[in-house]
């Protein structure tokens, strides 16, 4: 217990630059209670005294914010930032030096009793603030979940998952269309430079192109007639372009 502790505190004082001493994480983190106490109605839940790990756990959601299922098991090293609002089910499985940040949710979509109903992280794995983890399947050692993405189906290790539902970043295609986005001024996930609006920027994207689409057409269209060459009436408005019928713009 007291050595697991230690290395709760030290990973504290490792990964929280907020943090300024041993005592302040020991005394002020609710993180670190959450697992003292999770602890200890863990071992009773494992002698089958059940009532006993409930209340325990109990107690522990009503001092610190934080619910952890006495039936979760939950590795070393783990740190809960902040940590109000999360919920761990449990049949959960944390591995060693996981981050978990406030409001997570590891969760569970079936009802039948007995069987692994909410996931299993790795070891490393950071959980984002506000992210749902639904599901009996396992997030790979070393994957990164972003803030408030819905996880159902299983992340492999070292990758990234984002988004509702939760899609898993293809780090090459991603930096292409990030390079693409920027270009465009427009960020996908509502950051940019000057901090407009990103739905803003990409719509007069687009006004922008329909502008310049309408002034090359008009473009053609005058040295067409300076050619000496005629158009059909019903397709010298930009708006009833059509490319299918091209061969009626000469006579």
């Amino acid at each position: 217990m007291f050595e697991h502790l230690r290395e709760d505190l030290a990973s504290v004082r490792e990964r929280d630059p907020a943090a300024r001493s041993t005592l302040e994480v020991l005394t002020c983190y609710p993180g670190v209670h959450a697992l003292i106490f999770h602890r200890l109605a863990h071992a009773a839940w494992q002698r089958r005294l059940f009532w006993l790990g409930r209340f325990v756990s109990h107690v522990s959601r009503f001092l610190t914010g934080i619910e952890i299922h006495p039936g979760a098991v939950v590795g070393r090293r783990v740190f809960i930032d902040h940590g109000m609002g999360v919920v761990i089910g449990e049949t959960a499985e944390i591995g060693d030096d996981c981050t978990i940040y406030q409001a997570v949710t590891l969760g569970g979509t079936s009802l039948y009793r007995g069987t692994k109903r909410h996931p299993t992280l790795g070891k490393g794995v950071v959980v984002g603030a506000g992210a749902k983890v639904l599901g009996g399947f396992t997030v790979g050692d070393g994957a990164k979940i972003g803030s408030n993405a819905v996880v159902v189906k299983p992340v492999p290790a070292g990758a990234t998952a984002v988004g509702n539902p939760a899609r898993v970043l293809d780090a090459e295609r991603d930096a292409e269309r990030a390079q693409k986005a920027e270009q465009m001024g427009f960020s996908a996930y509502g950051v940019t430079r000057d901090m407009d609006d990103p739905v803003a920027k990409a719509l007069h994207g687009l006004l922008d192109h329909a502008v310049e689409t309408d002034r090359r057409f008009q473009v053609i269209c005058k040295r067409m007639e300076a050619a000496g060459l005629k158009l059909d009436p019903s397709v010298e408005s930009s708006d009833d372009f059509d490319a299918s019928r091209l061969s009626k713009m000469v006579d």
